[in-house]
Parts: structure tokens; C-alpha cells; sequence
């Protein structure tokens, strides 16, 4: 057989083996590394062309994911389709892996690592956030980069006998250089031949059918090669299979604690979509480095109890009963007075009575929503808010967590939000919220990341609150507005600002409600603080967020 036939024999798939044209090809282009040898797959996890597109798309938007593997693929043959195993492993609904017998020996030490990492319990916890999100699936593979190394290292000794083993089934290049001058070739691939002179069939027939020495010989040393390497990666089992439980652990937890992360801070799923990779990647690097990262689980349970209370309170419904009243609400009326309308004569004593307003009600009394203008948080950011309390807490975070709780509270209510971040009397910042626009987190954690320092002005920012509670009364004739002061700190305010915000109070109708963090003595009967508060609570335990569940039930 010439040196083309035994290439031709050597791309033939052995029984049972699934080639197609994405499996060769599975690692061109996306992973750095070319299609593995003719012997099998390259990659272990069987996938369609959309499975495919996404991982490109995936790989092509993530600098992290490009940087991996061109350092993995410059050290390892094949580290490319191992990138795009476990990403699809960890992406697919289904993940399908080959049997051993179908891949090319060449990406057996991939298999081994994939199927180690898709037989694991942590993996499959992994797989809980993963699935369907290239991002999360995109995370999951670079939390697992420092075990996907030190895992090739652990195979390496496999990978290149199996690699030595493939080249020996492709022909040795000295046997084929001894054919090549004994069939007249120039070495060239160019056949010298006299003119006129034909192939001689029987010639051909005796060539195919003798004996190649050195054929059988490089067959040999190609089996003795694949069996070492069999044995190298049966050694090499043990280390893979705990480092792939260790990893896929870690990995898990590193995707767990960003979901709650964006939970915590209010992010859809929907809006986490929407967004670019690198514009969510940066997100998630923002949400865990920011100024409030340490307290984002305070930040969940404030938005959690916020939620809880507007469930617990119905606009326009009754409360607890308390007796019978008159009135024309037919939605409160008594059984005894529908009784009548039973009877015909008394339809018309019915009629007459209710145009009177006199039919018997149920008479309630509940707690009810009243506010219908804009909702403003005003937080004291003096460097004293720096102060922490029981559990670490600082009063900054519980005032941040609880402003971004109102924030959630006026959204749910179609209300206006403004944040007025404020301390010495020329350093205010206020943050607006249009109840018709998005929020937008990147504004949300402005505001929540600001912090102004200095000493503590109460007028400054209340006179702004007044001011925007007017602005929205002139433009849209909404009153009954909320204005929350979070503090820990005293201010003494003049008598002509005090005759000027009552005035507005009354001509307005809003509410004001105080809340002193770490700060008795602002709290204490006679203080500014009551002065100006229609309802004042002292909150001394950071850790505490039902402190202030009853704002989240009138507000």
C-alpha cells in the first residue's frame, strides 16, 4: 500500500464511532486548538450547531475566556475542546458525554476530566445556575480554570503517549520514504515513469499484498504507546476525579453568591438578559467590591421585609371588624339588609335607604395606604454614619438598605422616589427616580455607593424635599407625599425655616417620618428631630430590619 492509501486507511472511523464534521471541528476556531486526530471526536459533549454558535458568541465576548485559552492551548494539545466541553456541559439542559470508545485518543484525557466533573454532586449543584445562562455557564468555566490546569498537568503524561500513539497509526516516515524511493518517487509526490510505460496490475496486486515490515512495526510501537497511555491516564484518575469534586464545589459557591448578589440588589433575571457580557461581568465585579458589598445580605432582607409588609396591606379593604355603621358602600353591607331585596315590597325601602346613605355596614378600621406624591428618602451621610453597631452593621448600611427598601416601596406603588444624600448644609446630592422610568441599576448604586462626609444639616435637605414635593404639586397636582429623615446625629433648625416648612406641611399634605440609627437622644421627647416628625422611632440594633416594618405599612 502507497503512502496515499495508508492515509486514506488512516481516516477511517473505527466501528461505532460518531464523526461528523462538528465533531472534527469542534475546537477550530472557538477554542484555540485544531480538530483532533481521524481516529474519533474531539469533543466530549455531543452538540448541535446552536449549542456550538452560543459558546463562540460566549467566547467571543469575554476577554477572560479568550485570555484562557490561548494560554491552555499553547501548553496542551485539545485544551481548547476541554473549554468547550465544560462550558456546554455546565450550559446544556441535557448534556450528553461520548462513550470512550468514540472520542480520538487523543481527547481521552478530556473525556476522563469531563466526565469526572458531569458525574460529580457539586457539578450538578453547579448545574442549578447554570443552565441555559451562557454567563453563568461562561463563569462556571473561569472559576473552574485553576483546577481545568492542574488537571491537563495531571493527564499530560496520557496525553502525550496518546498523542505519540496516533502519529505511529498514521505510518512511519521512514517506511514510507523506503516506498516512496522503491516506487520511483522523486520524494516530490512525482512518479518517474518512461513514456509509454503502464501501470502493471499484477505489479500493483503483489506491492498491496506483501508484507510491510515497517508498517507492522510502527503498529507495534503505536499499540505499545495507546496501552501506556491507558495506564498513565488510569494513575492519573484518582487526582482528576477529587480535583474535579473539589472544583465544581467551589465553583458552585462562587455562582450561588452571585445570583444571591444580584438578588439582593433587586436585578431581574429579565434585566440580567438584556444585558451585554462584559456589561454584566462588570456589574457583578461593582456589586462584590462596592462600598456596600460586605452588607448586600442586609440590603436582601430589607427589600424581603418590604415586600412581606405590601403584602400584608390591601388598599381600599376592610380591616378588623369593629361593629356595624350606616353608609351606601354595598361592598361592607350585612347579610340581613341584601335579605330584603329579596322580598319585592322591600325593594324600594332598600332603594331609598341606600340613596340615604342608611343601609347597615360593617364597620372596620385597617391600616391604609394614604400617600400618593413622591416618596423621598433623605440619609445623613456626616462622617459619624461610619460608626458600626451589634454585628458589624454600619449605620450607613442600614440607612442605604432601608432607603433602597422605600425605593422598592415606591416603584410597587407607581409612586415618584428621589434619594437626598446630605450632611453639612452645602453638601447635598439628591438621586430622582421617575415612577415612569426604569430605575436602572447603575443609578442605584450611585446612590447608594455616595458618600458625602462633614458635619449634619437638617435644613438643607428637607427644605430640598419640601422643594421637589412642590414641584411635583405644581406640575401634577400630586400631594400627600412621604418624606423619611435617617439620621444619627442632632440639628438645631431656625424659627423662620420651622414657620416656612409648616406652612408648606399644610399646604402640601405630607408626611414626615424619622428614624434616629444609633441615636437615642435625636429620638427623645423634645428634640428637633420630634419637632419636625409626624412619627419617630430610635433604631439601636443594625441587625434588626423589622425596626422599621411599620413605615413599609403606611408609606
Amino acid at each position: 500500500m502507497n503512502g496515499t492509501g495508508r492515509a486514506a486507511a488512516a481516516t477511517t472511523a473505527p466501528p461505532g464511532a460518531t464523526v461528523t464534521a462538528a465533531a472534527g471541528t469542534a475546537g477550530t476556531g472557538t477554542g484555540g486548538t485544531a480538530a483532533a486526530g481521524a481516529g474519533g471526536a474531539a469533543a466530549a459533549v455531543v452538540a448541535d450547531r446552536f449549542d456550538r454558535f452560543t459558546w463562540s458568541d460566549t467566547r467571543a465576548q469575554s476577554a477572560g475566556l479568550r485570555e484562557l485559552a490561548a494560554e491552555l492551548t499553547g501548553r496542551h494539545a485539545g485544551a481548547g475542546d476541554l473549554l468547550t466541553d465544560v462550558f456546554l456541559a455546565a450550559y446544556k439542559a441535557g448534556p450528553r458525554v461520548r462513550e470512550a470508545a468514540e472520542m480520538d485518543a487523543t481527547r481521552l484525557v478530556n473525556h476522563r476530566i469531563v466526565t469526572e466533573l458531569v458525574e460529580s454532586a457539586e457539578f450538578t449543584e453547579l448545574r442549578r445556575e447554570t443552565v441555559g445562562d451562557p454567563y453563568a455557564a461562561a463563569m462556571a468555566v473561569l472559576a473552574l480554570a485553576g483546577a481545568l490546569r492542574r488537571m491537563l498537568e495531571r493527564g499530560r503524561e496520557a496525553q502525550d503517549m496518546a498523542e505519540r500513539a496516533a502519529a505511529g497509526t498514521a505510518g512511519d516516515p521512514g517506511a514510507a520514504d523506503h516506498d516512496r524511493d522503491d516506487d520511483g518517487d522523486d520524494g516530490d509526490g512525482d512518479r518517474h515513469e518512461s513514456p509509454g510505460d503502464e501501470p502493471d496490475p499484477d505489479d500493483a496486486a503483489g506491492e498491496d499484498a506483501a508484507p510491510d515490515p515497517a508498517a507492522a512495526d510502527a503498529a507495534q510501537r503505536a499499540a505499545e504507546a495507546a496501552d501506556a497511555a491507558a495506564r498513565a491516564l488510569a494513575a492519573a484518575v484518582p487526582g482528576i476525579r477529587g480535583e474535579a469534586g473539589n472544583a465544581a464545589a467551589k465553583a458552585a459557591r462562587a455562582a450561588r453568591e452571585e445570583a444571591a448578589l444580584m438578588r439582593s440588589w433587586g436585578v431581574s433575571g429579565g434585566e440580567l438578559e438584556r444585558m451585554p457580557f462584559d456589561g454584566r461581568a462588570r456589574l457583578a465585579e461593582r456589586l462584590g467590591t462596592g462600598r456596600l458589598a460586605q452588607w448586600s445580605e442586609l440590603i436582601g432582607r430589607f427589600r424581603q421585609m418590604a415586600a412581606a409588609e405590601r403584602a400584608r396591606k390591601v388598599e381600599n379593604t376592610t380591616g378588623e371588624l369593629v361593629g356595624v355603621t350606616l353608609g351606601d358602600d354595598l361592598s361592607r353591607i350585612v347579610p340581613s339588609e341584601l335579605a330584603s331585596l329579596g322580598l319585592p315590597e322591600l325593594r324600594a325601602v332598600f332603594a331609598a335607604r341606600y340613596a340615604a346613605g342608611e343601609l347597615m355596614l360593617f364597620d372596620s378600621q385597617g391600616e391604609q395606604n394614604t400617600g400618593r406624591g413622591a416618596v423621598v428618602a433623605c440619609v445623613d451621610t456626616s462622617h459619624s454614619m461610619y460608626a458600626a453597631g451589634p454585628g458589624g452593621v454600619t449605620r450607613e448600611a442600614w440607612a442605604k438598605a432601608c432607603a433602597l427598601a422605600l425605593l422598592d416601596q415606591a416603584r410597587a406603588a407607581g409612586r415618584d422616589f428621589v434619594g437626598i444624600l446630605f450632611s453639612a448644609a452645602d453638601r447635598i446630592q439628591a438621586f430622582r427616580f421617575p415612577a415612569a422610568e426604569p430605575a436602572g441599576i447603575a443609578r442605584t448604586l450611585d446612590f447608594a455607593e455616595s458618600f458625602l462626609g462633614g458635619g449634619t444639616s437638617y435644613q438643607a435637605p428637607l427644605t430640598v424635599a419640601a422643594d421637589l414635593l412642590a414641584a411635583e404639586y405644581d406640575d401634577a397636582s400630586r400631594m400627600r407625599g412621604d418624606i423619611v429623615m435617617i439620621t444619627d446625629d442632632e440639628c438645631g433648625v431656625t424659627e423662620r425655616w420651622t414657620r416656612d416648612w409648616n406652612d408648606a406641611k399644610r399646604r402640601l399634605g405630607f408626611r414626615v417620618f424619622g428614624v434616629a440609627v444609633g441615636a437615642p437622644r435625636a429620638a427623645a421627647a423634645g428634640s428637633v428631630l420630634e419637632a419636625l416628625c409626624d412619627n419617630l422611632r430610635s433604631v439601636e440594633d443594625f441587625t434588626d430590619v423589622h425596626a422599621a416594618a411599620d413605615l413599609f405599612r403606611v408609606i
